[in-house]
């Protein structure tokens, strides 16, 4: 790994992390930085999960010592997240490290379009029944145990609609990405598709913005950061798409 590689990842991983702490969306600034440094697809997907476990710890655990207590709120979203974790974390392994690379590339495009537009907690009286949300938290378990990338502003959004605030929300979200991680991670440690020394630079770098981010809510940074992080996003989204190579060889063959 070249110096540049560690310094992308650790600059990139605040970025995320801090952006995660708020919202969400960080993986799909991460995972494709992982591959731009020399990470197979389903080894980025996984290695990812490293400091996803870890930014959130520092996110939960930040947020409780401010007096913010999701883990009640969060227990009965838990169980289904962590049955539909398993599923998507396993069933993701069946695709090629190149399929893996274009589906990704082409999930980021609703969620860079999600990400500009994030959800707004609103709690108007009409929010979900208990059979909703469960079936609910059992797809964004799946969704998150297979991709991750964008499953906190789905689960804002999900959680704005079982009635919760944005605060309290967002206490609830960290806790059940810990969990789909807990679950998730070890299906990929198993699978081979951990690269230990980016995952743990990468890692460093999303628990320092995780626990920024929890911390100090990136009041007036966060759209600065959700700009940057937009704009290398549809960039690292067209190289796995392979764009810059078709353009390559259009000019090539011209």
């Amino acid at each position: 790994m070249e110096w540049w590689e560690a310094v992308l990842l650790i600059v990139g991983g605040v970025a995320a992390g801090a952006v995660n702490a708020v919202a969400g969306g960080g993986s799909m600034l991460t995972v494709p930085l992982l591959v731009l440094a020399g990470v197979p697809g389903n080894a980025a997907n996984g290695s990812n999960r490293i400091g996803i476990l870890t930014s959130n710890l520092a996110s939960s655990a930040e947020f409780r010592r401010s007096g913010i207590e999701g883990l009640t709120h969060a227990l009965p979203v838990v169980g289904p997240a962590l049955v539909g974790s398993l599923i998507g974390s396993l069933g993701i392994s069946r695709l090629t490290d190149d399929t893996f690379e274009t589906v990704f590339g082409l999930l980021m495009i609703p969620l860079i379009l999600l990400t500009i537009n994030k959800p707004k907690v609103r709690v108007d009286g009409d929010t979900w029944s208990r059979a909703t949300t469960t079936l609910v938290f059992l797809g964004v378990g799946m969704y998150g145990g297979a991709i991750q990338a964008g499953v906190g502003l789905v689960m804002l959004a999900a959680l704005s609609r079982a009635g919760f605030d944005l605060v309290t929300a967002n206490s609830i979200k960290v806790l059940v990405n810990v969990a789909v991680t807990l679950v998730a991670l070890p299906v990929f440690i198993a699978q081979g598709n951990i690269r230990w020394l980016p995952a743990v630079i990468l890692a460093v770098g999303l628990t320092i913005g995780g626990w920024l981010g929890a911390r100090l809510g990136v009041a007036k940074g966060e759209e600065w950061i959700r700009r940057v992080m937009i704009g290398a996003a549809i960039a690292l989204a067209l190289r796995l798409l392979g764009v810059y190579g078709w353009i390559g060889d259009l000019f090539s063959s011209s």
